[in-house]
């Protein structure tokens, strides 16, 4: 099991902040920082002093660290257009010497959309179809051989002879995620593009069930390259009750729908509840840190958490 630190920097972080945390998790052993694409805060936070893009962020993390991995849960089809999307993931591929993983979803939060001017698609349909031509397009883009061009006709982007440039670091890709709990047409996707299936902030049998789903479309596809099977929870872990309830309280949370809900209580009862998840198949768990300015939790889990599920 490799543990993975995930944060939400549009409920309110600077790039410093972000900075100071994947430096943390890098120096305490951590595989790899990833963060959400994000425009607009969710809940009863101020969000200040606003959101950071994440693509933008990750360039600068790419040149201030050096071992640990960088990605997104999830990048957000509706916020980008394919070609340009493609070519500023490679670069930062190639400007973290190959440690970009792209998780990238279809977009869902409608909100962030309306407050920052964004066409958001009326229907999920639409949004899938859109989702499913920008898989094509941006693993098409960086799979073609270097000296050949790329050409796409779908209903909703149109891609003339092109170079196909540049390439990432990583060949012929950067790891694909894809994400989420639907029944047909996510594990279909997954199973043609993704490298990686994350199921976030759900269950044990819930996450077993969506595991299953998509080794069926796997099976069913004739693929025969691996999948790797993940999952997200909200972190709250804390050395007696006391620190938990603290923790617990500075995210706006309760300690008992945690413990039903995410991975929280002491270092012992996370590590039950990862190695419940490592049953059902999963091999990476991130772990969502809503309280940035605690880096005293990243050192607890990554003391007495990390040794005892690797």
């Amino acid at each position: 099991m490799r543990l993975r630190i995930f944060t939400e920097p549009q409920q309110g972080a600077t790039y410093d902040t972000l900075l100071t945390v994947a430096k943390a998790a890098e120096d305490l052993g951590y595989d790899a920082f990833f963060r959400s694409d994000h425009y607009l805060k969710m809940g009863d936070v101020d969000g200040f002093p606003g959101p950071t893009d994440a693509w933008i962020t990750l360039a600068g993390l790419a040149r201030e660290t050096s071992r640990i991995r960088l990605g997104t849960l999830m990048t957000a089809a509706t916020f980008r257009h394919p070609g340009p999307l493609a070519i500023s993931v490679a670069q930062v591929d190639r400007m973290s010497g190959g440690r970009v993983e792209f998780g990238f979803g279809a977009g869902w939060y409608e909100e962030e959309h309306q407050a920052y001017g964004i066409p958001f698609p009326a229907s999920a349909r639409e949004r899938f179809d859109r989702y499913e031509e920008q898989l094509d397009i941006i693993t098409g883009l960086w799979s073609t051989p270097v000296g050949d061009s790329f050409r796409y006709e779908g209903r909703h982007y149109r891609l003339a002879e092109g170079p196909a440039l540049p390439k990432p670091e990583q060949a012929p890709r950067p790891p694909v995620l894809i994400g989420g709990t639907g029944v047909k047409r996510t594990p279909r996707l997954a199973a043609h593009h993704a490298d990686e299936y994350n199921v976030p902030f759900n269950g044990i049998d819930d996450t077993l069930a969506a595991f299953e789903r998509t080794r069926a479309a796997v099976k069913a596809s004739g693929r025969t390259d691996p999948m790797v099977y993940s999952a997200a929870q909200v972190l709250c872990c804390g050395r007696n009750d006391a620190e938990v309830a603290r923790r617990a309280a500075a995210i706006g949370r309760q300690v008992d729908e945690l413990k039903e809900n995410g991975l929280a209580g002491t270092p012992a009862e996370v590590v039950d509840k990862i190695g419940r998840y490592a049953e059902i198949g999963s091999e990476r768990m991130y772990l969502q840190v809503l309280d940035l300015s605690d880096l005293d939790h990243l050192e607890l889990v990554a003391d007495q958490v990390a040794p005892q599920v690797r």
